[in-house]
């Protein structure tokens, strides 16, 4: 397992026993997999990168950015708005557990934005994610 994929897990994770998060997306609205439309509403893991953090002999860090797609079929952007609140208060309510050989030093909301959808129905939300990564023994 890498990095990208222990905190892509963590955060769906969290995310689904949220409760904040689960009465505005169900969790079987919080997918990993490219579709549109995507449900409404739904949060949608999208996009990462990861950066090697230099300041360890070991090497053994990693910063790790994640973005997750929300996507509501709203005329307004308050409901985006609302499940992206309630995602970054998931994210904030503890350290992330990953996957046996990783750590969280730490995780963060980074940025959300909030944007209307070309179709003039959906609107969406990026909520990107930065998390320090430690790979442990």
């Amino acid at each position: 397992m890498t990095p990208e994929t222990a905190l892509q897990k963590a955060v769906r994770d969290r995310l689904v026993e949220s409760d904040i998060v689960s009465v505005l997306v169900p969790g079987a609205s919080i997918l990993d997999r490219n579709e549109r439309p995507a449900p409404s509403p739904s949060i949608i893991i999208g996009e990462g990168q990861s950066v090697d953090e230099g300041d360890s002999l070991d090497r053994n860090r990693v910063t790790v950015f994640l973005d997750l797609h929300v996507w509501k079929k709203e005329p307004s952007t308050a409901g985006v708005k609302a499940i992206a609140g309630a995602v970054r208060t998931a994210i904030h309510s503890g350290r992330l557990v990953l996957a046996e050989g990783f750590h969280c030093i730490d995780a963060s909301v980074q940025s959300m934005r909030f944007l209307r959808d070309p179709d003039g129905e959906t609107s969406h939300a990026v909520v990107t994610i930065n998390a320090k990564v430690q790979e442990v023994a």
